[in-house]
Formats: structure tokens, C-alpha cells, sequence
């Protein structure tokens, strides 16, 4: 398990590394290889696990395996590029950081809050090489949405609160919560991280 503290804040945010990769701002205690990944969890009950993607498949079946198993467990993969933020986020990760990214602690912080959890532009990176594999357009079976539930999911996605959503669109926060309420009974998901991910996945937005 590693540990980090937020600065001025004196709070540790207990993390579980997969992998062996330099975590920037964060001080590493232990990692476990992706085969031990599940057993740790269970063991550590860390707030949120962090995967070395570059590991290869073993990383990737590690996550599937993990988000199964526990699905309440936030999992956000890292790697040097972004070139494997659509497989992680569709093996069940609630997002994807690059290993160099500044922002990577507040990225784990995000995740353990059970929010979106993706660096700077890769939701918008996976949500469109999912729209691609999907040829553009939505799964058949997918729920339709409104034009306006659209823009308020493809924010979201992007990572912007409902206050930020509200002022981008102009409209009420009330009214920016209503509809992400909305979304997420149609797609039956239990909150943010979910819908970003089911978003990813069925190429919406």
C-alpha cells in the first residue's frame, strides 16, 4: 500500500499500487504484481488502487478482475502515453492518468471521492475512440438522449462540475443536477464515475 498526505490538510489517502512504477508526489510503501492485485485489495482496503497499464495484459486483467469483484473499489490506470485509455477504462477503470502527470495525486483523490478520475483530456481522447469503434453512432440498444442531456454528459466526461457545467450552458446548477440525475437512471448506473465510464464504452456524448 502507499500512502500520500494532501498538503495543509493532514489527511492520507491510502492507495494501492499495481505494478512497480514512481508515483510523483506520493511516497511508495509497498506494490504488489498484477496477479496479487485482488488479494491485496482485500487485504490493505485501500480507498483506491492505481495500475501500471504498461504491465500488459496480466494489468489489464487485473482491473477486470478487481472491478468484478469489487465493484465499489475506485481504479485508475497510468501508463507514459495515452494510448491505453479506452482498454482500461472498458476493463472496468474508473479512470487513466498519465505516470507524469503534476495532477496525478489530486487524479487518485478524484477517484477516491468516486468521481471521474482522467487526466487532462483523456475522456475526451476515450470517448472518442470509442465513437469511432462504434462507427460514430450509439449502440442500438443504448437509451436515446436529449440534445441538451448530450452537452450536460459530454461535460461531465470532461471532467466539470455541475456549478462549471452550469455556467458553461447557462443554466441553474439545479437544473445541470437534474438532468446528470436523469442520465443516470436511463443508463442505470450509480453515479458519476459509472456514467463516464458506461459514456466511454457505448461512445456517447
Amino acid at each position: 500500500m502507499i500512502l500520500f498526505s494532501r498538503k495543509g490538510a493532514g489527511v492520507e489517502l491510502a492507495v494501492l499500487v499495481v505494478g512497480e512504477l514512481p508515483v510523483p508526489g506520493v511516497a511508495v510503501r509497498a506494490a504488489v504484481p498484477p496477479a496479487d492485485a485482488l488479494a491485496a485489495a482485500r487485504a490493505l482496503r485501500p480507498q483506491v488502487v492505481l495500475v501500471d497499464a504498461d504491465a500488459g495484459p496480466a494489468a489489464l486483467q487485473a482491473v477486470e478482475t478487481l472491478a468484478a469483484a469489487l465493484p465499489e473499489l475506485p481504479v485508475v490506470g497510468t501508463g507514459t502515453g495515452p494510448e491505453l485509455v479506452l482498454d482500461v477504462v472498458r476493463a472496468g477503470a474508473t479512470g487513466y492518468v498519465l505516470r507524469t502527470d503534476p495532477a496525478l495525486a489530486e487524479v487518485l483523490r478524484a477517484a477516491a471521492a468516486g468521481g471521474p478520475a482522467f487526466g487532462e483530456g483523456l475522456a475526451e481522447r476515450a470517448l472518442d475512440a470509442a465513437a469511432r469503434a462504434h462507427g460514430g453512432a450509439a449502440d442500438a440498444a443504448t437509451p436515446r438522449l436529449t440534445e441538451r442531456e448530450s452537452e450536460v454528459l459530454r461535460l461531465v466526461v470532461e471532467g466539470l462540475t455541475a456549478r462549471q457545467i452550469a455556467t458553461r450552458l447557462v443554466l441553474s446548477p439545479r437544473t445541470v443536477e437534474n438532468h446528470i440525475q436523469r442520465t443516470l437512471r436511463k443508463f442505470d448506473v450509480p453515479g458519476r464515475a459509472a456514467l463516464v465510464r458506461y459514456a466511454i464504452e457505448h461512445g456517447l456524448a
